[in-house]
Formats: C-alpha cells, structure tokens, sequence
C-alpha cells in the first residue's frame, strides 16, 4: 500500500529575544548619560572667597553683639523686675496679717455682742438696778461702738490695699515672665550667630586661614595708621593751645608789670583744656587703670567680671571704679554724659561703634582704645578706627 505524503506545513521557526542583552547594555548606557546630564544640570556651589567669608563673619560677631545687648537689657530688667515682684509679694503678706488682726478683732466684738444679747439701750435702762451705772455702762458701750468703727474701717483699707498689691505683684510677675522670654530668645539668637560664625570659619583651609590672617592685619594696620594720623593732630592741637595760653598770660603780665616766671604755666598737655588734676582726668585715671589691669581676659558675652567682659561689661566695670554707675547696655550707657567729636576726644571717653551702637570702647589717647573685642578674642587695646565710629560720650 502507498505510503502517502504527509501535507503538514512545516513549523515556522519561532524567533527568540537575544538582543535582550544589548537592550539592557542601552539602558544603562540611558541611564548612565542622564546621570551625568543631572550632576551637570546641578553643578554644586562654588566655594565663597575668603574675602566673603570675612564680610560674612564679621556681620555675624555684630549681629550677635546686637543680640548680646539685648539679652543684656533683658537681664538688667528681669532682675529689676524679680527684686519688685519680691518686694509686693513680702508686702502682699504682710498687709493679709493685718487683714487677719483687723478680722479677729471684729470676731471679737462679734462675739461680745453676741454675749450681750444686743439688748436695746431703753431696756437695759428700765431692767437697770442702778440708772447712774446705766449711764457710765452706756458711754463705755458707746466708745466700744466708736473701736469696733474703727475696726470695721481698718478691716475694709487693710483689704483694698492688699487687692492692689496683690494686683500689682501679678502685673509685675507678668511683665517679669515676658522679660524672661525675651532673655531666652535673645540668648538663643546670640548663640545661633556664633555658631554659624564658628563653622564658616573651620570649612576653611589652612591656606585660607592664612589668607584671612593676613586680610585681618591689613585692617589692623590700615586702622593704626589712622589712629597715629588723629594722635599728631591732637598733639599739635594741644601744642597750640598751650602756645596761646602762654602769650596770652605774658601780654597780661606786661599790662600788670609784673612777670610770670618759668613755673606759671597751667600745663593742660593733651586733656583738651581740662588740666591734668581737673576732677574728669582723675576719674579717667582709675577707669584707665582699671582697664589695663583686665587685658588679657576673655570676652564673654553677657559677662561684666571680674573673669570675662562683654563690650559694655567691661566699660560698665570701669567706670564704676571712679564712682560713675553706667547703663549695663551700650544703647544707654551712649545716652549718659556729655557728647563729645572724635577729635575732641580724651582718655577715659567712652567710644561707639556701628549704625545699631552694638560696640564700645574707653578711648586711652593717641587714637587708641581699650576694648573686649569679640567671642574668641581677648580684652586688648586697638585703634578706634577698627570699627565704624557711630559716636562718643564723655560719662562725668
């Protein structure tokens, strides 16, 4: 029997995936390049120069001066503000036990009338054994009437006066909770602008350190120039006027006939006409004196000795030495004594500094002044021109 053929289609091949592998090499190579193309999109900041970080640091030790000023206003008030609440709170007390004494007094007499039945004045005359002992008991009667008034009266001003202490020892604990606030906020902005000043300053090199160095003396320099450019001024002020002074103290001795002498001068030297015993140069002595004595020590922000100083810590304790009580912040203590211009200027002044008054320093002559600089620094002397001059005072 024939074998017949077979009519079955052959099977078409079925073809397999293999560029699987080089789908998955493009896809990466995709994402390799938009990789890249991102990391060029987002390039990362450029380092700022030092010259920047400087500007940068700088804004951030005077803001935190400004700050420093303000914790320490709030620290002066808070503490001000503790010794009256204090003080209303002992008086609070001590007006309730006298509320207490006027209070028992009148149970007292409560109780007396109490005791006496509060029989009416016509009765106790009839029912009277003796009308004459009637008449003597009735005035004894009357002036108690008169004491337990009194009482009465006593009672009710020892307790409106203790409402209005009691008013005012919680108006006083208010204000001394708001000033507390205000002192944690300012301790905090002080602290948040150190530290950001602090980690500007370790991202620099050491290449960079150096350059900064190097940028700060410029300014040293460029600042002492100036303050040796105000001391030949003032010296030659000061010359001229003890020139004046003497001609004029000869031509009134030829007018009298008489002579002078070698030792009839006044002597003013460079106190701008005040004498070196005059009564400000002797206090300008100790507040200098003082001054010196704390070079060396830390500036602290907040502190007014004997270990550390702020700006206005440290002009505060000086003064004081020569009896003067100054403000505790710079924005009063410029508000004290006599305005006075830079080229007037004397030892034991005191100097100010920025538009917000957030700096001081006691001006030690020759354009030079003893000051607690910054956080980091220690109390030294330096010229006045260091810093923008706002302004200065002479205190007494």
């Amino acid at each position: 029997m024939p074998v017949l053929a077979s009519h079955r289609k052959p099977r078409a091949k079925v073809r397999t995936a293999t560029p699987a592998v080089g789908l998955t090499t493009a896809a990466l190579a995709s994402v390799t390049l938009l990789s890249t193309q991102s990391a060029t999109a987002a390039p990362a900041e450029p380092k700022p120069a030092v010259e920047e970080v400087q500007k940068k640091v700088d804004a951030l030790y005077r803001q935190a001066g400004s700050a420093t000023q303000e914790y320490n206003r709030a620290k002066a008030a808070s503490a001000a503000q503790q010794t009256k609440v204090d003080t209303l709170l002992s008086d609070v007390a001590k007006r309730a036990e006298k509320i207490n004494e006027a209070r028992r007094a009148l149970g007292a007499y409560a109780a007396a009338q109490y005791r006496s039945g509060g029989i009416a004045p016509t009765a106790t005359f009839f029912l009277a054994d003796d009308p004459q002992g009637y008449f003597d008991q009735n005035q004894l009667m009357s002036r108690v009437t008169e004491r337990q008034q009194k009482a009465v009266v006593d009672f009710r001003t020892q307790q409106a006066s203790a409402a209005k202490k009691r008013a005012e020892a919680v108006k006083s604990l208010e204000t001394l909770t708001e000033t507390q606030a205000t002192l944690a906020a300012s301790k905090k902005d002080v602290q948040t602008k150190l530290t950001e000043a602090r980690s500007l300053l370790s991202r620099l090199t050491a290449e960079e350190k150096a350059r900064l160095a190097e940028l700060e003396r410029k300014k040293e320099a460029e600042a002492k120039e100036k303050a040796e450019k105000l001391a030949r001024k003032q010296a030659a002020e000061a010359k001229q006027r003890a020139e004046a002074e003497e001609k004029a103290r000869e031509e009134a001795a030829k007018e009298s006939g008489g002579g002078t002498g070698a030792g009839s001068g006044t002597g003013t030297g460079t106190d701008s006409g005040t004498g070196a015993g005059s009564g400000y140069a002797a206090k300008a002595e100790k507040v200098l004196a003082f001054a010196r004595a704390q070079i060396g020590k830390p500036y602290v922000w907040g502190a007014s000795g004997p270990s550390s100083y702020d700006c206005s810590g440290l002009t505060q304790s000086a003064w004081r030495e020569a009896g003067v009580d100054l403000p505790r912040t710079t924005w009063d203590q410029v508000k004290v004594g006599t305005r006075v211009a830079t080229s007037d200027l004397q030892p034991g002044d005191l100097v100010f500094f920025y538009d917000d008054i957030s700096h001081v320093g006691i001006y030690k002559g020759d354009g030079m002044m003893i000051h607690a600089p910054k956080p980091g620094a220690n109390v030294r002397e330096e010229s006045i021109y260091y810093m923008p001059i706002y302004g200065s005072v002479r205190p007494a």
